[in-house]
């Protein structure tokens, strides 16, 4: 068979309809020619008088599957009749039991995992379930072979658990669904492609990564999909139909090709997490009053009210998304500009205050309406930042994206921690009918290449922290399309480089603001522009909402 690709199908539940399967099957196949072969997840028998009969007609040879049939082990004890034993075996023509768990290789080099049932956690356990000892019997062979790359396909009827994180979510209620053992199995294994059933719905999650970006050479990317029941009445997805061609005939650099729209890798966080993460202690510790300056009445009343009760809102900061996090953020060494307590901060330049962040305009800003995003505490960039702070700071990001949007200008956000004592993200709004987000980008590319610095691209789901740890100096830049360019500084870098590319000719044209100690203006003149952005953004900040 070679590089031929095999096409396969997977499905979910069959929960014993298995006529209206192969009929569905038939139908594809007049449609668009054979498949190789039928992968089923979940629960293939049903407990109905019904769904007996029509077995029985397969199991004695009066009906014949269209097509070579896979089948995983009972998912529930109702239906551990159907199965002879633990191991797999021929159930009836083109129907085969893959068994309890195990690998089977094909003909054509295909290399499948498999686990069948729920998950148990007494010895023995039901026929039904699988055990911790089940999952380690399966990764220890693989795994321990230093040449181990992944398998093709991994079919277990239980989801993992967490698979949702860093991607869309599927409509399902996460609190309870899916096991950690089959998330480590899919961590171990590396599978290309990931089919679950037995909770109902259709759910493609988007590709994820196998690999630490920077840190580990590239690996192929897992596609996680869960399939609804067969001829469920929601009428969701239940067939799922691709080519594959097995791993080891591959060329190595086709098999890693990363897509567009890959994620972070959901398993790693949640294998190391263990404690949750405690909110900095200095959110509290700092009186609250001393942050609120005079933004108009209203924001005065608002404060206050906040101010008597303490923290605004619970944060959901240990909704399980970030690693554990330093007690309470570090302290400045020597008087911080930015530090919204500190009486360096030009307090005029404030044009909103949330719980954790604040804007504020930037001092010789580039255009009158370039703004900062900072944190009200002391952290040096977006690595170090505590969990409710970065969802805050998101938080303003898109309500920024809306107002810039509003007034036909595109968002770049861009930051440089680097001889930086407290992260700034730079918000430049460019108009849009000035130029692109294509010549945005190419302007920092070509840039960065006249110094000799690689600007990369990052995917849009990645997180920083797994390219940066704390401490390592680097340069970022967030185009409107959700595009990310980062570049790890060695030494030397230009201070003012991602001012110098927005005002070159290429973008905003105002080659002499590149440095921003050249755009002095009064104080008057500041705070009249902070007072003329803040009105304006007013409909945006959700910091003024009760």
């Amino acid at each position: 068979m070679g590089d031929q690709p095999l096409r396969v199908l997977a499905c979910g539940d069959v929960e014993g309809r298995i006529d209206a399967l192969f009929n569905r099957v038939k139908t594809i196949q007049k449609k668009s020619g054979q498949f190789d072969l039928l992968l089923c997840v979940g629960d293939f028998f049903g407990s109905s008088p019904e769904s007996e009969g029509e077995w029985e007609q397969y199991k004695s040879g009066a009906k014949k599957a269209p097509i070579h049939t896979y089948i995983l082990g009972a998912a529930s004890q109702d239906t551990v009749k159907y199965f002879p034993s633990a191991d797999g075996c021929e159930l009836a023509e083109n129907i085969t039991y893959l068994g309890r768990r195990g690998t089977f290789t094909g003909a054509s080099g295909l290399q499948i995992a498999y686990v069948s049932g729920r998950e148990g956690l007494q010895e023995p356990a039901p026929a039904h379930c699988f055990t911790p000892k089940d999952i380690t019997a399966l990764i220890n062979p693989l795994a321990s072979n230093s040449k181990f790359k992944g398998v093709d396909i991994l079919l277990t009827s239980q989801w993992p658990r967490g698979v949702w994180q860093y991607g869309n979510n599927p409509e399902v209620d996460t609190k309870f669904c899916g096991v950690a053992s089959i998330a480590n199995l899919a961590d171990k294994l590396k599978p290309r492609y990931h089919f679950s059933a037995l909770e109902g719905v259709y759910y493609e999650r988007l590709p994820y990564r196998n690999h630490v970006v920077l840190q580990e050479n590239a690996q192929h990317v897992t596609r996680f999909i869960a399939l609804a029941t067969v001829n469920n009445t929601a009428k969701k997805k239940y067939l799922y139909a691709f080519n594959i061609v097995p791993m080891k005939n591959m060329d190595p650099a086709e098999l890693v090709k990363q897509p567009q729209d890959v994620t972070e890798n959901p398993y790693r966080k949640t294998m190391k997490e263990g404690k949750k993460a405690k909110p900095p202690a200095a959110a509290e510790e700092e009186p609250p009053a001393q942050f609120f300056f005079d933004l108009g009445k209203k924001k005065q009343q608002h404060q206050q009210q906040h101010s008597a009760g303490g923290r605004k809102r619970p944060s959901d900061g240990d909704r399980h998304t970030q690693p554990k996090q330093p007690r309470r953020p570090p302290q400045p060494s020597g008087p911080c500009w930015f530090c919204l307590a500190s009486p360096e901060v030009e307090k005029h330049l404030v044009i909103s205050i949330g719980t954790h962040c604040y804007m504020a305009l930037a001092k010789g800003g580039l255009t009158p309406d370039h703004v900062l995003l900072l944190p009200i505490g002391h952290y040096q960039s977006v690595v170090d930042l505590a969990s409710e702070v970065v969802e805050e700071m998101e938080k303003y990001k898109s309500a920024v994206r809306k107002f810039c949007k509003s007034r036909g200008y595109r968002c770049i956000l861009f930051e440089r921690n680097y001889r930086s004592q407290h992260l700034q993200l730079q918000v430049v709004p460019v108009p849009m009918d000035r130029c692109s987000t294509e010549d945005i980008k190419e302007a920092f590319m070509v840039q960065a290449q006249e110094q000799q610095m690689e600007l990369m691209e990052i995917p849009e789901h990645t997180d920083l922290k797994q390219i940066a740890p704390p401490g390592t100096p680097y340069f970022y830049v967030e185009l409107d399309s959700g595009e990310k360019l980062f570049y790890h500084i060695k030494k030397n870098f230009p201070l003012q480089f991602g001012r110098e590319v927005l005002a070159s000719e290429a973008v905003l044209n105002i080659p002499m603001r590149a440095d921003w100690r050249e755009c002095k203006s009064s104080r008057e003149e500041e705070e009249a522009m902070t007072k003329r952005v803040r009105t304006d953004f007013e409909p945006f900040d959700f910091a003024l909402e009760d």
